[in-house]
């Protein structure tokens, strides 16, 4: 598993399309609207995430754990250390133990004397988790605890192997609104304020480094008699925009915080939406090109959904960690969940979902009765070969037609029958597309979903 988990490190997450491919290809997913000319009788729909069998993975079971709240976890795979490492929020002093399901009801939860926490949790293969005693905190006069910093709120923590600087290799931005470095991510130094960002932050604050800004970005929360998410930007992780407004929901489901990753060239949204009628919370997907315009892929539709389970462990919220990444051909989603209600008594946990390469969102039939088809922009292309990622259930078919820029057919691929992920397609022997700078493709899906391309280049 280790020999694996170091591959995984290298592909968190953007590079899962290119980390291990010996002829350089060009990755499109269809979510990404850029790319879309037209669509027919073909609907944008998030795909099928599978939550782990060892769920959860750990628990509220340490004194100074009374209550996890949303956790806010973030999750990164060390390849220097072959370690998978763990920042989560903890309230370490609440309202006391948590009443049994079936009193919950009758109790009303009143937190009194709150204080909160970063802890620490370390993995060798992201399922089976330790919370190493770290010795830095004191906590009721004794140390064995695994905090690594009392106060901070919704902390969001990353490494950054780009700074040069090795006492900041670890970076945390949270509320109030400030920063902090680390040589190690548990070690960290004094608060550095940002009240430029102007920003309440009492939610998952996090941070990322953009290649294509050539800036920091963060996400926060910004209040307008609602939750919104709110945006900063920063060229040395010290000084920082005002946040500005980048997606709102409505009073009835709002966006009560968002977690992101970079992915085959754009970057992924996990909106956590507060459905607040019934006091619950669930993740829905939403994708950029830039970071500032956001787009929530099919709303309404979770993308991590509650158990349908009264009581379960993920019935009541789920909180979506930060950093997804590829383990073993899968994308892992690390999340924060409780069995209870929101502003309610509830018992949290530290779970895992995952997802097969690509499957964030692909187009499938609206209609029954006719195929759903989607027709590309002018996309560069050198003939060399010519790569999809599609699901397709007993009966189905996807199939994929050559086009000039223009739209004239050039060539129809063999059909695509059965599910594969990043498989050729078999064209005519006589197809010869050297001499073509650009093509467009024509994918016709029936009773099958479609995710992505590839064009080698």
């Amino acid at each position: 598993m280790a020999a694996k988990a170091m591959v995984a490190a290298a592909m968190v997450v953007e590079s899962a399309a290119s980390a291990q491919e010996v002829t350089p290809r060009e990755r499109f997913l269809l979510l990404d609207s850029r790319i879309v000319e037209k669509t027919e009788n073909a609907k944008l729909a998030v795909g099928k995430v599978a939550k782990h069998e060892r769920n959860p993975l750990f628990a509220e079971d340490k004194p100074w754990e009374p209550r996890f709240d949303n956790l806010y976890a973030n999750v990164i795979y060390d390849a220097e250390e072959k370690l998978f490492k763990c920042w989560y929020f903890s309230w370490i002093k609440d309202a006391g133990p948590v009443p049994p399901l079936e009193e919950r009801e009758k109790i009303p939860y009143r937190p009194h004397g709150r204080e909160e926490g970063v802890c620490y949790a370390v993995s060798r293969d992201g399922l089976q988790w330790k919370k190493p005693e770290q010795g830095l905190i004191a906590f009721d006069g004794s140390k064995p605890n695994n905090l690594v910093l009392r106060g901070p709120h919704g902390a969001g923590v990353f490494k950054d192997p780009r700074d040069p600087d090795p006492q900041r290799r670890y970076k945390m931005l949270y509320s109030p609104m400030a920063v902090r470095f680390s040589p190690d991510g548990r070690h960290w130094g004094e608060a550095v304020p940002c009240p430029q960002i102007q920003a309440r932050g009492d939610t998952h604050n996090n941070a990322f480094w953009s290649p294509d800004l050539n800036k920091y970005v963060g996400i926060t929360r910004l209040w307008k008699g609602q939750r919104i998410v709110g945006r900063t930007e920063s060229e040395d992780f010290i000084n920082w925009t005002k946040a500005r407004e980048v997606m709102r929901g409505d009073p009835k489901n709002q966006t009560y915080a968002m977690t992101t990753c970079r992915y085959a060239g754009v970057y992924l949204g996990f909106v956590m939406i507060l459905r607040s009628d019934a006091d619950r919370v669930d993740c829905e997907l939403a994708w950029s090109p830039d970071t500032t315009t956001w787009e929530r892929i099919d709303p309404g539709t979770p993308f991590i959904a509650n158990s349908e389970k009264k009581g379960a462990y993920d019935w009541g919220c789920i909180y979506a960690a930060d950093q997804p990444m590829v383990v073993d051909g899968k994308i892992r989603i690390y999340y924060g969940a409780s069995d209870g209600r929101h502003g309610g008594w509830r018992k949290g946990f530290f779970c895992l979902a995952t997802l097969g390469l690509d499957r964030w969102a692909g187009y499938e039939q609206v209609s029954t009765k006719l195929p759903a088809v989607i027709v590309s922009k002018p996309l560069p292309y050198a003939g060399q070969g010519l790569r999809i990622t599609a699901d397709v259930r007993e009966g189905g078919s996807v199939n994929v037609t050559i086009l000039t820029s223009e739209g004239e057919e050039l060539a129809k691929a063999r059909p695509v029958k059965k599910t594969v992920t990043d498989g050729t397609l078999a064209l005519p022997k006589s197809f010869h597309a050297k001499s073509l700078k650009k093509v467009r493709l024509q994918f016709e899906a029936r009773n099958a979903k479609v995710y992505s391309f590839s064009l080698e280049t």
